[in-house]
């Protein structure tokens, strides 16, 4: 497998998704909507970050993470922050299972215990961002912006 280059990929989407989110003002990246998941660009960035940490770190290789409240991200640098948080996550994860992405780990979710493969919790967390990096885009185009495109061929 080259989960390596795979998320490099991935971390040139988000660049470019960041940077867009730069430009939105400072009310906008925190404006709540009940129709868009989480509820703001700023909880879906948040929370894809948590979703790495999640699965990769706590479930995959076995850290504690804290996860803290959403509102501690308060700016796009600290979003920034929370994914060099996450890019050394990932670079941990790819250390230990790039070797045998079909090794089977035993992860827990609601209380149900079950197999998942190092493959399937990459793909999980990378897909799961970009389904919620869409929903940023939209819910900006709703708050007036034209969204930048972030897609990995650009």
């Amino acid at each position: 497998m080259d989960f390596k280059n795979q998320y490099e990929l991935i971390r040139s989407s988000r660049g470019a998704l960041l940077d867009y989110c730069e430009t939105l003002s400072q009310a906008h990246l925190l404006e709540e909507n009940s129709t868009f998941g989480r509820g703001s660009i700023r909880n879906l960035l948040v929370h894809n970050g948590y979703t790495y940490q999640y699965w990769l770190g706590v479930q995959a290789l076995g850290k504690h993470i804290p996860f803290p409240e959403y509102e501690s991200v308060e700016t796009v640098a600290d979003a920034r922050r929370l994914f060099d948080q996450v890019d050394a996550i990932v670079s941990e994860f790819i250390s230990e299972f790039e070797s045998k992405p079909l090794e089977s780990i035993q992860v827990t979710l609601r209380e149900h215990t079950f197999p998942a493969t190092a493959l399937e919790l990459f793909t999980h967390a990378i897909s799961h961002e970009f389904h919620h990096k869409g929903q940023m885009l939209s819910l900006s185009r709703h708050l007036g912006y034209i969204p930048a495109d972030t897609d990995v061929i650009r």
